[in-house]
């Protein structure tokens, strides 16, 4: 990998960034890859699967650069061998601030959050001593990085329909120095509403709502709320909220750590057994920026966490973007209040348990 750190460039037709990480094109790859067939137009894709022996992030696995694993026997966190964000003195391109060409220096750090050394395991598997400890690796890492960050991004994606190379059970942590694109839009939708309602928080005035409706709430305990929200994309996206007013991962108490454990552990539950297979997932976590807005008024902030799940019809049919969604507007194809239903109707045991 080049020791320079990556940019980021603007799009001013739709007033959208995108980062270039130069470093990663030879990043090794261990998931699906597709096959061309004779014709040259269809394409299928097969879930490879790494060798127990072979598994990069297993304990005492070998990765790529030649870093040997602990032989951890809980949660193992180490940062990535192939980052986007780096903390190197020089950059691979050039600083540009023109109406048309602008670019940027993108600095910071990238980690892989190990949740247990048995590869055989998911969150959705694990007891909840152990999805505890994995919640508390995730505050762990808040504290330490929040102070010198403006973002801090913990996310999962799961299954390799959406990217996951290796499914030894994993998150990321991404955190650079500004504020990427999409918290942006949640930052300013979320301060003028506030301005807008007279001091009012955007996702609590929504979860007041929806409560009040009861069309999309999947399941509630005493910190949290887990449903699909009005606005949902994909066939079963959903948004879990905490009840009280929480800005940052790191404001969250101890009751609620331990009852979020037991609701994400039941969300994914739910997920699994609604095709019965390891349901896939991208899964992130959203709340009031950090580093040097930990010195502004952020109170117009709520914590949320989201997953967007591709799955549509069945184990083996997902949903893509393309075609009017990639250059016009999303569409999705099932009501929210049908997602909501079906997930409220999955048991509650994971369907690998059953007699």
């Amino acid at each position: 990998m080049s020791k320079v750190n990556n940019f980021r460039r603007y799009n001013p037709l739709i007033d959208e960034w995108i980062i270039v990480a130069v470093n990663r094109i030879n990043r090794p790859w261990q998931g699906a890859k597709t096959t061309v067939s004779k014709n040259s137009e269809d394409t299928t894709s097969s879930e490879l699967r790494t060798p127990p022996e072979k598994n990069q992030l297993a304990p005492g696995g070998v990765r790529s650069s030649g870093a040997v694993n602990e032989n951890y026997q809980s949660t193992f966190v180490f940062e990535n061998d192939f980052p986007s964000f780096t903390e190197f003195e020089k950059c691979a391109g050039e600083e540009e601030n023109d109406d048309l060409f602008k670019q940027q220096e993108v600095r910071g750090v990238c980690k892989v959050i190990c949740y247990h050394p048995d590869s055989k395991l998911t969150l959705a598997k694990m007891d909840l001593k152990e999805v505890r400890t994995v919640i508390d690796i995730w505050n762990q890492q808040y504290v330490e990085l929040c102070p010198k960050y403006d973002w801090v991004q913990i996310f999962e994606n799961r299954g390799a329909v959406v990217g996951c190379s290796n499914m030894h059970p994993h998150g990321q942590l991404w955190a650079s120095n500004y504020l990427p694109s999409i918290p942006l839009k949640k930052h300013e939708s979320q301060k003028k509403y506030f301005e807008k309602h007279g001091g009012k928080v955007m996702l609590m005035d929504y979860l007041d709502q929806e409560i009040s409706k009861n069309e999309r709430i999947i399941m509630r305990n005493e910190h949290w709320t887990w449903l699909v929200p009005y606005w949902a994309f994909w066939p079963y996206e959903t948004m879990l909220l905490p009840n009280r007013h929480v800005e940052r991962f790191t404001d969250l108490e101890e009751t609620e750590k331990q009852s979020l454990s037991s609701i994400l552990r039941d969300l994914l539950i739910k997920y699994d057994n609604i095709f019965e297979c390891s349901f896939p997932y991208m899964m992130g976590w959203s709340g009031a920026p950090t580093g040097s807005f930990l010195q502004e008024d952020c109170s117009f902030w709520q914590i949320h966490l989201s997953f967007f799940p591709p799955l549509l019809r069945s184990a083996t049919v997902p949903k893509f973007l393309a075609g009017y969604e990639v250059f016009a507007e999303k569409q999705r194809d099932i009501s929210p209040e049908i997602a909501a239903k079906t997930l409220r109707e999955m048991d509650g045991v994971h369907y690998s348990k059953r007699n």
